[in-house]
Parts: C-alpha cells; sequence; structure tokens
C-alpha cells in the first residue's frame, strides 16, 4: 500500500446523471425550506457559497492550473452543478451553527442524511443512465490552502492571546470542529455511497484523500466565515431587518459567546 503525499491526493468522484437531478430537487427543497422559515441570510449565503465555489473549481483549479478533467459530461454544467450543491450545504451548514440557530441540528441531519442517500437511490434507480468520472489532482495547490488555513488561525490565536475580555475571543475549539465536520460529513458520505474515489482501489489512498481534505479544504474557511458572520450578523438579523442599534465585531462575538455560558450552566 503506497500513501500519495498530502499534496498529491486525488479527489474523484464517480456517479450517473439521476444523483445530479435528485440533488437538484433537494437544494430547491432545502433552499425553500430557509425562505419559509424567514433564514433569508442563511439562504443567500449559502448561494453565495456555490457562486465562490464554482470561481475557485472552474476558474483556479480548471482554468489556471488545469487539475480538473471529466469524462461522460460537460465540465462546465457538472462543475456548475457540484459548486452550488456543496456550496449551498456546506455553507448553509457552517452558517447555522456559526449563528448558534435553534434548528441548526435538524437543518444539519437533513442535510447529511440526504448526503448519505442520495449515492445510494442513484444507484439502485438510475443503474442505466449515464456515469460521469470527474476528478482533480491537488499538488498544485494543497500548499496555498494549508497557507490560508495557517494564517486564519494563526491571527485568530494572536488575537486571543492579547485580548483580556475572554468573551470576546474566537471560539478556536469550536471553529476546528465545525470546520473539520462539515467537509468529513460529505466526504464520508461520498465515500460510503461508492461516488469518492470509486475507481481507486488502494483503500489508503481513500482514507487518506477522506483525512486530508476533512483537515484542510474547508477548515480553511473557519475563521473567516466566522468573521464575515460576525459582521454581517452585527448589521442585520437573519430576515434581513436591520439591527438597531447594530453591534459592533467583537460585542457579537461577546454575544456568542455569552449564550453558550449561559447554556452551558443551565
Amino acid at each position: 500500500m503506497r500513501l500519495l503525499s498530502a499534496t498529491e491526493i486525488i479527489a474523484q468522484r464517480v456517479f450517473n446523471t439521476l444523483y445530479i437531478y435528485l440533488d437538484i430537487v433537494f437544494l430547491v427543497a432545502l433552499l425553500v425550506l430557509l425562505i419559509i422559515q424567514k433564514k433569508y441570510c442563511t439562504a443567500i449565503f449559502g448561494i453565495l457559497g456555490g457562486v465562490l465555489y464554482m470561481i475557485v473549481d472552474y476558474g483556479i483549479f480548471h482554468l489556471a492550473l488545469g487539475t480538473r478533467s471529466i469524462e461522460g459530461g460537460n465540465l462546465f454544467a457538472v462543475l456548475l452543478w457540484m459548486s452550488m450543491s456543496y456550496g449551498i450545504t456546506n455553507f448553509v451548514f457552517i452558517w447555522l451553527w456559526m449563528a448558534k440557530d435553534k434548528h441548526a441540528l435538524e437543518y444539519t441531519l437533513f442535510i447529511v442524511v440526504w448526503w448519505i442517500a442520495a449515492p445510494m437511490m442513484a444507484t439502485t434507480f438510475g443503474p442505466n443512465m449515464p456515469k460521469i468520472k470527474i476528478q482533480r489532482t491537488t499538488g498544485e495547490y494543497h500548499g496555498y490552502m494549508a497557507l490560508i488555513l495557517l494564517a486564519g488561525y494563526a491571527a485568530a490565536i494572536v488575537y486571543n492571546m492579547f485580548q483580556k475580555d475572554r468573551a470576546k475571543r474566537f471560539p478556536l475549539i469550536r471553529l476546528l470542529i465545525i470546520g473539520i465536520t462539515v467537509q468529513f460529513a460529505w466526504e464520508f458520505s461520498l465515500l460510503v455511497g461508492g461516488i469518492r474515489s470509486a475507481e481507486i482501489v488502494d483503500w489508503g489512498s481513500k482514507i487518506q484523500t477522506l483525512v486530508v481534505n476533512s483537515l484542510l479544504e474547508t477548515n480553511l474557511g473557519a475563521v473567516p466565515i466566522y468573521c464575515i458572520y460576525l459582521s454581517i450578523s452585527g448589521l442585520i438579523t437573519e430576515d434581513l431587518k436591520k439591527r438597531s442599534p447594530r453591534v459592533l465585531f467583537t460585542d457579537r462575538m461577546a454575544e456568542l459567546n455569552t449564550s453558550t455560558q449561559k447554556r452551558t450552566a443551565l
């Protein structure tokens, strides 16, 4: 068994087209549910997350670095769906937990159960539908992603060291858990569903892809996304109403940290 280095991971997915159609229905249902519950900020953030994923995946990974390849489908169309799919679900997942939303657990289960069920449903009900294989190598950019990861957490760590008010410190352990869990949940779901690394027979490489991606790829954005959340939620409410008076960055952090302490005490 030969393990690749952390900068030589091959991220591969193999699935039939029914998986895409089912997933689009789920994404629409998820956004409709958020809108019905007036979680407008969460819905918008999720959509913007999909746009960001598309810019990175198609613009950087494919056009700039040439790391993407596809068999059996149109690269732009498939990447657009993939970006919106995991952009929306991942960023909704992150936003709700950072916001400590009262329905964060329910939405998380809704998303994770879908991630587990969708590949199996597609395999059972669409065995004769066209298959797509899409993959990327990571040697060209994992070092840059690690640099972003280090910069974000290092800045938050140094800030905490000099912040005397404990209520105004970054909840680093919580951010670490969120950043790793989101990526791990869908990487694991893809793996057990037979989509991730489907044509890679070496289980050492499969597990290495799972571990490296989980530790790095979403986690690198945990601190920056938390900063964005604090800034936005200090100005507007979840239903897009202006907060009056507005809450400054560190005061908003204190609000969230204090709410955790109160729940723990209870």
